[in-house]
């Protein structure tokens, strides 16, 4: 997604540009900046993503910015202490869905914290098996669960894996109601527990993402860490978007056999279901309005000026900035349609 300098400049709206009216400024930012993420891997996506963002942040602002990968909890927590704006978050749709699944202690983000701009998609939000897996498809994983086989699936409570799990669930239930129960969750943590739990043999199935386990799935099949993709969650035309040569050796096209229409996980029998994993910053809720205004009109710029692209497709992001207003409103309705999703799939 390409965006010019003077589309970005004008979605600011009034956010105020600290030293001229296309600069901003690092000058009042605190000169030692903690990003904390809600991941405590530095190896999946969000901590990849984050360190782009934050690198780009730091040297436009002049400032040093640390991705401290602490987790969604202590995560929030580290923002409740610091409203000096040393510290700042980044993290994905994690951070609402968790309230949405009812998580205990994670509060309503949209009244507890200031939502900051959108930064990237990641399109490569995944389910997998392992090489040996008698499961090539979702479909043999549905038929599996029908014919009351437990099929167990490697999740991170609350959060993108969980939203992609209640999918399963429900298009079981479409499919064959009761073989929702069939589909059980291993509830772990961040993208190494996954993983892990695939290779201790405690699960058929594990949330991934393209960036993080597209390398186990070009190991030689007998390889105890070897895996194989089966669904990619992102919707057609977001995954359409990313770099046609795809990630390491597996191409776009290649991805696309994974997503819908290719690969159906369906929502009501006629559509299917699909999300778009979304990255967005946080702010401590009194934090200085002005130190916000600083950092949002930096990313407008840098976004503006055009190199982060390069580095987030070439991670296989898409690039997606929105200033704070816009993603606050996007982000809003997007937590209410998936809300709407959730209670129905609970209530059916």
């Amino acid at each position: 997604m390409t965006l010019n300098r003077r589309t970005i400049l004008a979605a600011l709206g009034t956010v105020a540009l600290a030293a001229s009216p296309l600069t901003a400024s690092g000058q009042d930012l605190p000169r030692n900046i903690r990003m904390v993420i809600g991941s405590t891997s530095t190896g999946g996506d969000t901590y990849q993503n984050s360190a782009i963002v934050a690198e780009a942040l730091a040297e436009h602002l002049g400032v040093n910015i640390k991705v401290d990968p602490v987790g969604t909890s202590e995560g929030l927590k580290a923002l409740d202490r610091d409203s000096r704006g040393t510290t700042i978050m980044l993290h994905h749709d994690q951070i609402y869905l968790s309230h949405v699944y009812g998580v205990p202690g994670n509060d309503d983000p949209f009244a507890n914290y200031v939502i900051g701009p959108t930064v990237a998609i990641n399109p490569g939000n995944a389910f997998l098996v392992p090489a040996s897996s008698p499961y090539q498809t979702m479909e043999d994983i549905l038929a599996a669960a029908e014919a009351g086989t437990a099929v167990r699936v490697a999740i991170q409570p609350g959060g993108v894996s969980e939203i992609g799990f209640t999918a399963m669930q429900n298009a079981a239930r479409v499919n064959a109601p009761g073989s929702e129960a069939n589909v059980v969750a291993v509830n772990t943590g961040s993208q190494a527990d996954k993983n892990q739990a695939m290779w201790d043999g405690l699960a058929d199935v594990i949330n991934g993402s393209i960036q993080a386990n597209e390398q186990f799935t070009q190991l030689p099949a007998d390889d105890a860490k070897a895996m194989r993709f089966v669904w990619i969650t992102a919707r057609p035309a977001t995954l359409e978007q990313a770099p046609e040569a795809g990630m390491g050796d597996t191409t776009r096209d290649d991805f696309m056999q994974f997503a819908s229409p290719a690969t159906s996980v369906t929502l009501d029998g006629s559509e299917d279901f699909a999300f778009d994993k979304e990255f967005f910053l946080l702010y401590n809720k009194d934090m200085d309005p002005a130190l916000m205004d600083t950092i949002d009109a930096a990313l407008a710029e840098i976004y503006a000026e055009g190199s982060i692209q390069q580095k987030q497709a070439a991670a296989f992001f898409i690039p997606n900035f929105q200033a704070r207003d816009a993603a606050l409103a996007h982000l809003s309705a997007k937590r209410d349609r998936i809300s709407g999703i959730v209670d129905q799939l609970k209530a059916e």
